[in-house]
């Protein structure tokens, strides 16, 4: 394992754990073998070829690596990567989608090609003693990312995305990552924080995602309480508190109508 201020080259999972303090992306490309894992509250199976960017790795759960499983990892601080990565707005779109999915499966042709990029990329991590080692740090990683945004692109289509949508929509977001949910779960809400209309943001978030605003404010809260309920030192009234419910029986119903679950029966899983 190769160290760097900002990067981090491994060929071994754990390395870095999912709840560290130190936060990093992680990508990760498969030799071989498999590898199961739960991300976001879903199933995904790792495959030889298959190439995994984890933008949350806090939503990363039971990982079950077989004995077979061969990768090589890049963790990149996101300060990092925001100053590597192009001026795109396929960044937005790509983000999104691989909230929902972080498994892209490559062809023959961009699995060779996507182990060129963790072998140059390493070899750069590497050679400390060049001169301009942060410059050729950027380069190579600016090159990588040009790759993964043609194959996510390749399979997602290509970005017809505004600048201003785009800005739209990742403050909408950062809104959402800070926690603002668990006071705030209307749409006006949040149009109104970014002066436009609750339609507005609904279309762009349509546009860009897939998926209109209402359902990312559902999505974040609804993951965080569900991790909340793996944490049987939280009592059910101290989390619907928590999330500024009128009343338990109203989160109950929530919770059911989200999860498709009781809370209870929830926590017994």
């Amino acid at each position: 394992m190769e160290r760097d201020k900002d990067l981090i080259v491994t060929d071994r999972l754990g390395v870095v754990e999912i709840d560290s303090e130190e936060e990093y992306l992680a990508h990760l490309f498969c030799l071989g073998g498999k590898c199961h894992f739960r991300f976001n509250g879903r199933k995904f199976e790792l495959q030889r070829g298959d190439l995994s960017i984890i933008c949350k790795r806090r939503m990363v759960e039971r990982v079950e690596a077989l004995e077979n499983f061969k990768c090589k990892i890049i963790y990149a601080k996101p300060s990092f990567l925001e100053l590597c990565t192009p001026q795109s707005n396929y960044g937005t779109k790509g983000q999104l989608a691989l909230f929902l999915n972080p498994v892209i499966h490559l062809t023959p042709e961009q699995q060779i090609l996507c182990r060129q990029d963790f072998e140059i990329l390493e070899r750069r991590s590497r050679d400390t003693e060049h001169r301009f080692y942060r410059e050729t740090l950027i380069n190579a990683m600016q090159a990588a990312i040009l790759d993964f945004f043609d194959f996510h692109a390749r399979i997602y289509g290509k970005s017809d995305i505004s600048t201003p949508s785009s800005s739209i929509m990742n403050r909408f977001l950062k809104m959402l990552e800070e926690g603002i949910y668990r006071k705030h779960r209307e749409v006006s809400y949040y149009a109104d924080c970014l002066c436009i209309s609750s339609k507005y943001l609904s279309e762009v978030s349509k546009k860009i995602s897939g998926y209109g605003a209402n359902y990312w404010i559902n999505h974040y809260t609804i993951l965080d309480i569900s991790r909340l309920l793996r944490d049987k030192s939280l009592s059910f009234v101290e989390i619907s508190d928590l999330f500024g419910f009128s009343s338990p029986a109203y989160f109950s119903r929530y919770v059911q109508q989200n999860l498709g679950i009781k809370p209870s029966d929830y926590r017994k899983m």
